[in-house]
């Protein structure tokens, strides 16, 4: 007598043959979605580290930074990207200057 008669069961009701697990093409549809969902998955984190790497955004805000003072001071400069880089430029020297006179003045 093999186990699955001393258990109760045979082959065709348990499902499985000898050592092969069971399967259905539900679970077949199954695992090939969750395996594609894992790709989109890993693929996602890997866009989203690329996005949040620090050295990958400080050379986005040097590259935005280098733009706005090409076109601040560049005759091809269109008159509202000329006038845009002009304002930023206004602000942040502005806040530097608030920045200077806050430092100057705890000093005294």
């Amino acid at each position: 007598m093999d186990r699955s008669q001393a258990h109760g069961t045979d082959e065709a009701t348990s499902g499985a043959s000898a050592g092969q697990p069971f399967s259905t093409p539900q679970m077949v549809e199954l695992e090939a979605e969750i395996a594609r969902t894992r790709a989109q998955l890993v693929a996602t984190v890997e866009e989203l580290q690329g996005r949040l790497d620090p050295r990958v955004q400080a050379g986005r805000a040097a590259d935005k930074g280098r733009k706005i003072v090409q076109d601040a001071f560049s005759a091809q400069a269109s008159h509202a990207d000329r006038r845009r880089a002009l304002t930023v430029l206004g602000s942040v020297a502005a806040v530097v200057g608030l920045v200077v006179l806050t430092a100057v003045r705890r000093r005294h």
